[in-house]
């Protein structure tokens, strides 16, 4: 792949002073496990997500055996779209017994993991498989035995997990990358974020989160110039109606270790809808894969129509694999909806941190960044509270088609 994909590792604000005792430090170098140990369990503390993962990858690893399907995965992470081969039709596409159990091992652990975020069935492949570095190439080109790991959720991990060809587990140095090559397993987070995205808003809507009339417009899918969908006429200006769009946008954040797998960011927009009662929108940010990097997106972020107040909350946060949205959903609606409109606006980030499960602020949370008080007239760079990354807006009116 060309360069690491962008991981978070934060903590809500109440957290900020722990951040220090989760830098954990590198270990000193990689250490099999001797050969006669057996297969060592994934830790206590892995998601679902990643348990599933971690067999996949012993799967993986010990179908390697078979020539042919070790060139043929050689061959399809050199040519395929940022190196990344979807893994079941990969397996599915070969020849012998041990391509068959990769690809009924792939599949099933598909379906397990669109179950486990909360997407439901008909996804399709969602394991990609990818070498971990591009510096890995030539040895393994020249004949060099591969591993295969899986891309740790965790930044501040300070080991990974890999197996050999024989089913042995590898426990690698997560700071150095490895001079032997290094298949990934990771998820294809581009298609779970916009399933995931379908699940928030539909399960907002259904539990009374959703946009306040039957005719708003969603944020994030409309972009300048493009044709609108009507909203209600008591809630737009004459001819269209006011957004706030990102002009740009950065995340910092000074990690990108070897292991990372994609990434890929979303931001909950918080207010109060035309009936009074809080509603979330959704809004998928897929193109915000890489820190220290300045993306334009001129990505329409909130639909003034559907809101109350000139004023909105938004929280950014990252979809690292184990996002159950569903979850998510209802986590956030069991919060917000024991708010009520007191007449003037209330902000809404700290319940929506409130909200998330506690199992997000284990190992490797999802929250990234959040900006309070969004205004309709707000303009310029907007600096996020936690510090963590900024953005640029500007009022924009949307015409009417």
């Amino acid at each position: 792949m060309p360069q690491p994909r962008m991981r978070r590792a934060v903590v809500a604000l109440a957290a900020l002073p722990l951040l220090a005792l989760g830098a954990g430090q590198a270990v000193a170098a990689p250490a099999p496990v001797p050969a006669s140990a057996p297969t060592a369990p994934a830790p206590a503390s892995a998601t679902r997500v990643s348990a599933i993962e971690d067999e996949v990858a012993r799967t993986l690893a010990t179908s390697l055996t078979d020539a042919a399907l070790r060139e043929r995965l050689r061959s399809a992470t050199a040519t395929a779209p940022g190196g990344a081969a979807e893994l079941g039709p990969l397996a599915a596409a070969a020849q012998g017994p041990a391509a068959r159990g990769l690809a009924a091992t792939a599949a099933q652990a598909d379906r397990a993991i669109a179950t486990a975020k909360g997407l439901g069935a008909g996804l399709g492949p969602l394991l990609r498989v990818q070498l971990a570095d591009p510096s890995m190439r030539a040895a393994l080109d020249a004949g060099a035995a591969p591993l295969v790991a899986t891309a740790v959720a965790d930044d501040h991990a300070r080991t990974v997990r890999a197996y050999d060809a024989a089913g042995r587990l590898h426990v690698l140095d997560a700071a150095t990358v490895p001079a032997q090559p290094v298949y990934l397993v990771d998820i294809d987070t581009a298609r779970t974020l916009a399933a995931g995205i379908a699940v928030l808003q539909r399960e907002f809507g259904a539990l009374g989160l959703g946009n306040a009339g039957p005719g708003a417009a969603a944020p994030g899918a409309v972009a300048p110039g493009a044709a609108v969908p009507a909203v209600p006429a008591s809630a737009q200006a004459a001819g269209g109606w006011w957004a706030t769009k990102i002009s740009g946008i950065e995340v910092s954040d000074d990690e990108e270790p070897w292991f990372k797998g994609a990434a890929e960011m979303f931001s909950l927009v918080t207010g109060f809808g035309q009936d009074g009662k809080v509603k979330v929108d959704s809004v998928a940010m897929p193109y915000l894969q890489y820190d220290g990097t300045v993306y334009y997106p001129n990505q329409i972020l909130v639909n003034w129509s559907s809101y109350k107040y000139n004023l909105a909350d938004v929280v950014l946060m990252e979809d690292d694999g184990d996002t159950n949205y569903l979850a998510l959903a209802q986590a956030i609606a069991a919060v917000l909806l024991t708010i009520a409109d007191q007449g003037a606006y209330i902000p809404l980030v700290n319940a929506v941190l409130a909200a998330l499960p506690g199992s997000w602020w284990t190992d490797d949370p999802d929250y990234v960044e959040s900006w309070y008080t969004l205004a309709r007239a707000s303009s310029g760079r907007l600096n996020g509270a936690r510090g963590n990354g900024w953005m640029t807006v500007e009022p924009y009116f949307v015409q009417q088609s």
